[in-house]
């Protein structure tokens, strides 16, 4: 969805090297075994330039066919839709951070990744999509608790979740009422996480988000007449800004962090723009973190980070770690609904 169809088809054509090495989606697209899993996807396949097999990128609906048969083929989720006009992710993208993140927990952890339903991770702004859940628990087994502000995205991924029994029991959708708050209201007070994972809002007002999307319209070879139809394609407002921008909300998550900071192993973040970095990293030396890490990614022309920080030291880690081992899943602590945002 981030990248032009010609970009797009580009990419498909080789293995895409760049994509951490347990990512399943490192070969092109085998549409062949897709149709086979989702036979929905077969009406938007055609021969492109290259007479290899691909869709139109610019064709939302043919893009959600497209991620219903990678999740259906690859992570055994057999029902996945979204509302119209939410953000449908790229999900080779999604399922690298997530790698990465596990690469992270590894590294407090004598480099063995963790799997099982004792990991607890928090996705801030699951949105109406769950992917990071999905893939999460699909791949790692991991817990999730996944927040959201916006109702229509809490009933989607609710949905989700009801829809596919792999998800039952094992991802659990927290609406988040403050628009100030990032954890109050989410974290209960005796609640840990292993991880947080966050894909921040991108743009810093309404119109930003609307110049945005008509940029991405035009590189995906969209009509300029059909723009005005289109002006949340790949995400809704609530998931495409906020005020500030990314930079002010990664700053404010930092800054909320620190009050749960024994609550939390690692926190993390995505960062699109770079030119973002040296503020989110000034916050960070004002919060007193430990230890702060940047892990850079890529997807064809795409590069992409994100920022990750703990307030525990060696020794510290070392003893969360244990509970990976010796403890069972606790138990979870809702939040209290009364309480105040941050």
């Amino acid at each position: 969805m981030h990248s032009t169809l010609a970009q797009e088809e580009q990419n498909n054509r080789k293995e895409k090297s760049e994509l951490h090495p347990r990512n399943k989606h490192r070969s092109r697209y085998n549409f062949k075994q897709l149709i086979a899993t989702s036979k929905e996807l077969k009406r938007f396949v055609f021969k492109n330039e290259h007479n290899d097999d691909s869709i139109d990128f610019a064709d939302q609906s043919a893009v959600k066919a497209l991620n219903r048969a990678l999740l259906k083929y690859f992570y055994n989720i057999s029902q996945w839709d979204i509302p119209q006009d939410f953000l449908c992710p790229p999900i080779p993208g999604r399922a690298d951070y997530i790698h990465y993140v596990a690469d992270l927990l590894g590294s407090s952890n004598k480099g063995k990744n963790p799997k099982g339903a004792n990991i607890n991770v928090l996705d801030i702004g699951v949105g109406a999509n769950c992917i990071y859940p999905i893939i999460g628990h699909q791949e790692y087994g991991w817990s999730f608790v996944g927040s959201e502000i916006d109702p229509l995205s809490v009933d989607s991924a609710k949905r989700i979740i009801e829809a596919n029994k792999p998800l039952q029991g094992a991802v659990e959708i927290r609406q988040q009422s403050s628009k100030m708050g990032i954890f109050r209201g989410i974290v209960g007070g005796k609640e840990r996480f292993d991880a947080v994972v966050c894909n921040p809002p991108f743009h810093a007002s309404l119109k930003e988000a609307e110049q945005g999307t008509r940029q991405k319209w035009r590189n995906l070879g969209g009509n300029e007449k059909e723009v005005k139809h289109v002006l949340n394609f790949g995400g809704n407002k609530a998931e495409l800004w906020c005020p500030g921008g990314e930079r002010a909300f990664v700053e404010q998550m930092i800054i909320q962090s620190e009050q749960i900071k024994n609550q939390v192993l690692w926190f993390t973040s995505l960062v699109s723009k770079s030119a973002n970095l040296k503020s989110i990293y000034s916050a960070l030396v004002k919060a007193n973190a430990f230890e702060v890490t940047t892990v850079q990614m890529s997807q064809g022309q795409k590069i992409s980070r994100f920022v990750a920080w703990t307030f525990h030291d060696e020794a510290a880690q070392a003893e969360w770690v244990k509970a990976w081992k010796t403890e069972p899943k606790p138990k979870v602590e809702k939040p209290k609904s009364e309480a105040k945002s941050l």
